[in-house]
């Protein structure tokens, strides 16, 4: 049952630090990643059935689908102060999603998640309150540049993509902090989900009309949605209650290690020595920022204030 104390948690975790178990916290936002990346690189594989709008179209109805039912969001009941970050947010789900799947699309998984990273690694930039963090965060950004590594060849409209979705991840991260305060549960994300099903309807019709839409590229895509959407969707609302943006929006940095690895396992993209400099950089700025933040939150339950 949720409770005021469930409310008021956001506002908690951005004053003290942490709420709950870090280690619990850390493996869940690893387990949200990972969801992301599989479930990422499974939806490509219905792009040449129905494009990655489809996949995506697709995606958001699952996640809707899955949330609804569990969250049972009063959206009649709703207030404007919270269906304003309610309807962004369901806003940036379809934004972010297509800007994703058109950058994998066009230049790969481990690119596409790498510039995706520079959403939540300028959040973490912004909210750093260190000289080390914020040295931390520079190195993640460092190790991106050496994934990415752009030049006259490069793709980019898949790299603009991916910037687009870089620019919705740090509004996601900031939007999910917000309505987390307003909206208790998965209603936040069971609602946005529905607004992101509304945007791509046109979609979606399109697709069935001219009879796109097969049994296996559905399933793949219905897959997608389930592993990228509804499970990181909530994982992530949960996270931002018990941990601060800042610390969220470094963490995060693991994700080009995950879709990397992905990236080789289910779709054979293998990595180069530049690429996997890249990965290590990111690595070890991941590794030191959690091992500071756990430190902090050590001393702060310990009553004897955050280390800096």
């Amino acid at each position: 049952m949720t409770t005021v104390e469930d409310l008021i948690e956001p506002r908690r975790a951005e004053r003290d630090g942490f709420h709950g178990s870090l280690p619990i916290s850390i493996a869940t936002m690893l387990f949200s990643g990972t969801s992301s990346q599989v479930g990422a690189a499974v939806g490509a594989q219905a792009f040449g059935a129905i494009g990655p709008a489809g996949v995506v179209g697709v995606r958001q109805l699952v996640a809707a689908a899955v949330l609804l039912p569990i969250a049972r969001p009063p959206m009649h009941r709703f207030t404007w102060r919270q269906w304003w970050p309610t309807l962004a947010l369901g806003v940036v789900f379809a934004v972010m999603n297509l800007g994703l799947y058109t950058a994998i699309d066009r230049i790969g998984l481990g690119l596409a998640v790498t510039l995706e990273f520079l959403g939540p690694l300028s959040v973490a930039l912004a909210r750093s309150r260190t000289r080390l963090d914020a040295a931390c965060a520079v190195l993640a950004g460092a190790g991106v540049v050496v994934l990415v590594a752009p030049g006259p060849s490069s793709d980019w409209l898949g790299i603009g993509a991916g910037l687009l979705g870089a620019l919705c991840w740090a509004a996601y991260i900031l939007l999910n902090a917000e309505v987390g305060a307003r909206l208790p549960g998965l209603q936040a994300p069971a609602a946005a989900s529905t607004v992101a099903v509304i945007l791509y309807l046109p979609v979606l019709i399109t697709l069935a009309v001219n009879e796109k839409f097969t049994l296996a590229a559905f399933a793949v895509a219905a897959a997608a949605g389930l592993g990228s959407s509804a499970v990181p969707y909530a994982c992530d609302l949960m996270m931002l209650r018990r941990v601060p943006a800042q610390f969220f929006g470094v963490f995060m940095s693991v994700q080009p290690v995950l879709a990397s690895v992905v990236g080789i396992v289910l779709l054979g993209e293998l990595l180069g020595a530049r690429e996997w400099a890249g990965v290590v950089m990111v690595i070890a700025a991941n590794a030191i920022t959690t091992t500071r933040s756990y430190t902090r939150a050590r001393n702060a339950q310990a009553g004897t204030g955050i280390s800096r």
